[in-house]
């Protein structure tokens, strides 16, 4: 029997909310690593972090950090990528990227392992992780696309707070606390966008993430739009998104309505959700079960529920889709790209 392949790896934000679920899930599936690199900014270089119980120091990232690394997993900030992914992949690495900064490069394959994983062997070196909001939606919409053809997507989402970054979290909760106190709330953090103007999230809602475009969308959303068409491999499919910050810490919810292209029947789409990797169905109104993010949060899975016929159009399907966005929506789907190059460098 052939001895397995282990890979030099390096972690890019190893300190950060999604490098420590992806350094999470490495050991976790046991992820054939000869040499691991934990790299993060200058602030936050020094720290320690254990791995199968050896004790790591977070090293500075660097265009020389990436000497001998096989396979990087990005997960810094759009800048951070625009600057070091190219030395990465002069020095040989595959670098797989969770940030925005490469997503609509023609040359750059958009991956989510369950809809196009195929396009994983077009990288030039670079394979980009979508937004988490979109991974969860065509993931569930996948089956139906192949099956029915999509001409048109509506999504509302109902994004957690944790996908703004920990100090968001720490915001939400303190928030909590000083309104249950009684006690003036003072917003710093979220809307993260352009102009300093920001918002209490604590009991409430805030129908903005990311910076607004021109066009009125916020970037979230026109990231949505144009990933979905992309990712399926279709650009006549209309989209259009609206995206929501809500007092969630884990787990993006979404409402979305899409027109298929054939008739259908809504057993059979069950069925076809039902048997779709990665997809979990739960719907069943009788015993009031259906998708939550308090369920789904610490899953790899997409949770599809509240399947109904649409009142007003013929081929009209209402879903309700959650998912843990840190996992499914950035470091699982990041391991599970790394794992199929794995495979394939065998």
């Amino acid at each position: 029997m052939s001895q397995q392949k282990l890979f030099n790896v390096a972690v890019v934000g190893a300190t950060g909310a999604v490098g420590e679920q992806i350094i999470g899930l490495l050991e976790k599936r046991d992820f054939p690593i000869a040499e691991l690199k934990l790299l993060s900014s200058a602030r936050s270089a020094g720290k320690k972090v254990t791995f199968k119980g050896k004790e790591y120091t977070v090293e500075e990232a660097t265009p020389e950090s990436f000497k001998g690394v096989e396979i990087a997993l990005f997960s810094a900030g759009g800048d951070v990528s625009k600057a070091l992914a190219p030395h990465a992949v002069e020095h040989g690495a595959v670098c797989i990227d969770n940030t925005n900064a490469f997503r609509m490069d023609p040359d750059t394959p958009l991956v989510v392992p369950e809809v196009n994983l195929d396009k994983v062997n077009e990288h030039k070196g670079i394979i980009a992780n979508p937004n988490c909001s979109t991974i969860q939606m065509v993931a569930a919409l996948k089956p139906l696309q192949d099956k029915y053809g999509i001409s048109r997507i509506l999504v509302s989402t109902y994004q957690a707070v944790s996908g703004a970054g920990s100090r968001a979290i720490d915001e939400m909760l303190r928030q909590t606390r000083d309104v249950l106190d009684g006690k003036e709330v003072t917003p710093d953090i979220l809307p993260v966008g352009s102009l300093p103007v920001k918002h209490q999230i604590a009991f409430n809602a805030i129908p903005q993430i990311d910076k607004f475009q021109e066009n009125g969308y916020t970037l979230e959303e026109m990231k949505m739009v144009r990933e979905t068409k992309k990712i399926m491999g279709d650009e006549s499919i209309d989209v259009t998104a609206t995206c929501v910050r809500i007092p969630v810490v884990y787990g993006h919810s979404e409402s979305v309505y899409v027109e298929l292209k054939q008739d259908y029947e809504l057993e059979d789409v069950k069925k076809l959700l039902a048997d779709a990797p990665g997809v979990v169905l739960v719907d069943d109104p009788a015993g009031q079960r259906y998708p939550l993010a308090t369920d789904a949060a610490g899953q790899p899975d997409v949770f599809v529920g509240r399947l109904r016929r649409d009142l007003g159009h013929a081929r009209g399907l209402n879903l309700w889709i959650v998912s843990d966005n840190l996992l499914k929506g950035a470091a699982w789907n990041a391991v599970q790209i790394a794992e199929y190059i794995a495979i394939e460098k065998r």
